[in-house]
């Protein structure tokens, strides 16, 4: 059972700044590290979407483990969380370092940046699991979870408009490095943005102080350990959820959109829209956060009017509609002289990526309840972890296609050598374009269409959840009790 301390506005805030320390890194990653790979390292495209992939994978494996380690009585979730905060600093600076640029062939290359993405992951996953987890461990109430996440996705917002607004100024950053480092640019980024990171990650911890209170040790009871047997035990139970399956494919499928988008971003700017880079970055992710930051306040009072599953189908289902209105229009299309869609189209992503994320975890916390009606046991940690399993599965699988549809529609930038800004100068070839405009536009639309249709299946409404509520207190009270009212959801 939960300890139920009510979070003061000042220590919501507190809290809530912790988005930064993981949404930055996250932010920055799937946006720029794709395009990095290609044209600073000189990675192949098809290449540099499988080294993401395998750290991402790799990530994802250790998300379980990791979340069924900090359910355990006597671990300290805020412990873990300070412990990988100056870790996935470091490790963040060193991936978008040239140090491997200049190996002659691809292999070598591959392998180290396959390595370094591989610790960052470690200890994103580390930091970002007991992050979410706690609150679902602070507070049961529906509405009240819905407040913190809608908080933590406002800031995310700004995350989003920081991960992405920063690093295009790498052109910048190029000039005042001079010639010699201006490979290091995206580094000297990475850097302004694991400060930060490292400052509120820490704001963050020190906020939980008095609200949260780790699970204490019975007399008798080991002392937690790393245990891959039981973490598996833990995810065949809430496997066994009937909600579970659809909120996972839900998840699968949406990340796999966004983040195909997102990691485009760069070449639908230059090459589909067809503007500058300096000047049509600024105006995707003004757009993008704006449309964002506007549309989490609109989404929470949807929730809390109705549910969050009926906010979220709203709101993704007009996400879809906008996307093949986009690709019938066309990037490329423009008003006057103005090449429009640099705003509708990040606006669009902002309104998927706002939604997503002000109700994805507090949909998974009503698995924590039904988990324990059904089990007894409360996996706070087990049940954000497997979500992220999922969404990092899914993260990976859209910039995997995103990297080898670029290669499949003949875009390759292996001739490129560190310092030489080739990313800067329009592809002219139709089919390229074409291809690009795709994995901007009706790919991603397809594959949040079998999103939606999930989550039209699952069965978890608030309506259900009262009603699980009222008869779990009476299951913890030994109290007679019913499924009546939530039956479908078991």
């Amino acid at each position: 059972m939960t300890s139920q301390r009510k979070m003061t506005g000042k220590k919501k805030l507190g809290y809530c700044f912790g988005i930064f320390t993981e949404s930055l890194c996250y932010n920055m990653f799937y946006t720029y590290y794709l395009t990095f790979l290609n044209e600073i390292v000189g990675i192949k495209p098809s290449y540099s979407s499988i080294i993401i992939f395998i750290s991402i994978v790799w990530d994802a494996v250790t998300d379980p483990i990791i979340g069924n380690y900090t359910d355990k009585a006597g671990v300290d979730k805020k412990r873990i969380m300070k412990i990988s905060i100056l870790p996935l600093a470091v490790f963040f600076v060193l991936a978008w370092t040239s140090i491997g640029a200049g190996f002659a062939s691809q292999a070598p290359k591959i392998i180290l940046y396959t390595l370094i993405s591989m610790g960052i992951w470690i200890f994103y996953t580390m930091y970002s699991i007991p992050y979410y987890a706690i609150v679902a461990e602070i507070t049961e109430d529906y509405d009240e979870r819905t407040d913190i996440r809608s908080l933590s996705s406002l800031l995310n917002a700004v995350c989003v408009g920081l991960g992405n607004i920063l690093p295009a100024l790498v052109p910048t950053v190029a000039i005042l490095l001079g010639k010699k480092y201006e490979s290091n640019s995206y580094a000297v980024i990475a850097g302004l943005i694991s400060i930060l990171a490292i400052v509120l990650g820490f704001i963050c911890c020190k906020s939980l102080d008095g609200i949260y209170v780790p699970k204490k040790l019975q007399q008798g009871e080991p002392k937690p350990k790393l245990d891959i047997i039981s973490t598996f035990s833990s995810f065949k139970d809430i496997l066994k959820l009937k909600p579970t399956k659809w909120f996972l494919l839900f998840v699968f499928f949406f990340l796999a959109m966004s983040s195909m988008i997102q990691s485009n971003l760069t070449y639908m700017v230059i090459d589909c829209i067809g503007m500058e880079y300096d000047t049509g970055i600024v105006f995707v992710i003004i757009s993008l956060v704006v449309s964002m930051a506007a549309t989490v306040p609109i989404v929470e009072k949807v929730a809390k009017k109705k549910d969050r599953r009926f906010a979220c189908l709203v709101f993704l289902s007009l996400v879809f509609v906008l996307e093949i209105i986009i690709k019938i229009l066309g990037l490329d299309f423009t008003v006057g002289s103005f090449k429009i869609m640099c705003i509708i189209s990040p606006a669009v992503l902002g309104i998927s990526t706002g939604t997503f994320w002000t109700l994805f975890y507090s949909m998974g916390y009503d698995l924590v309840e039904l988990n324990e009606f059904k089990t007894g046991e409360r996996k706070e940690s087990t049940i954000t972890a497997l979500p992220q399993l999922i969404q990092k599965f899914g993260s990976a699988f859209g910039i995997l296609m995103a990297g080898q549809l670029l290669t499949l529609y003949g875009y390759d930038s292996s001739n490129d050598i560190s310092g030489k800004e080739s990313l800067f100068t329009k592809v002219t070839d139709p089919k390229i374009i074409n291809g690009m405009e795709n994995i901007s536009t009706i790919i991603p639309a397809v594959i949040l269409g079998i999103s939606i249709i999930c989550l039209i299946i699952y069965p978890m409404t608030r309506k259900r959840f009262e009603a699980l509520m009222v008869q779990l207190e009476k299951k913890r009270k030994g109290e007679e009790y019913n499924t009546e009212g939530f039956e479908k959801i078991l």
